[in-house]
């Protein structure tokens, strides 16, 4: 019998490239459903899985930000930290134009292009985190070091307290 060949993903095979240590889970799904939906389906505390959210500035330059699912993004907070008088979230139907992965598997590593990306302090303390793997149904664990390395990213206080 043929054995089934795995499914790497774009994000996957960048880290893979970059020697950055990585574990994915898969579960089933055939759209979209939000990080605390997708925590629940894993079994994962919900404190170690992030959301990226995407978004336009006054300048009209692309923002992501990876942020707690139950987190919500600080506007005021984000355009400060990327220097924007502003920030708006993108449409929903601009997600895959924008970054090349659907909406519920936009992931920070391997965007179309390269965006100014900020992901939360609150992961500066993690041992571990989850995001996206690239596609729906595909979460990624790594540590978050290795996300800004990836991601081009910086740690920044982006979210509502």
């Amino acid at each position: 019998m043929a054995k089934q060949k795995e499914s790497k993903t774009n994000a996957m095979r960048i880290l893979e490239r970059m020697k950055i240590p990585f574990t994915h889970d898969t579960y089933e799904c055939d759209a979209f459903i939000d990080g605390i939906q997708t925590a629940d389906k894993l079994g994962l505390n919900h404190e170690l899985v992030y959301k990226t959210l995407v978004t336009i500035g006054a300048s009209k330059q692309y923002f992501v930000f990876v942020l707690p699912i139950e987190a919500e993004l600080d506007m005021k907070k984000a355009a400060k930290v990327v220097g924007e008088k502003s920030v708006a979230m993108i449409p929903v139907k601009d997600i895959t134009n924008v970054t090349g992965y659907v909406r519920g598997g936009c992931t920070a590593i391997g965007m179309k292009k390269q965006y100014k990306t900020v992901v939360s302090q609150t992961a500066s303390v993690l041992a571990q985190m989850y995001v996206s793997g690239g596609k729906i149904g595909c979460q990624i664990c790594l540590k978050p070091e290795d996300l800004l390395r990836a991601s081009n990213a910086t740690f920044g206080d982006i979210i509502v307290s």
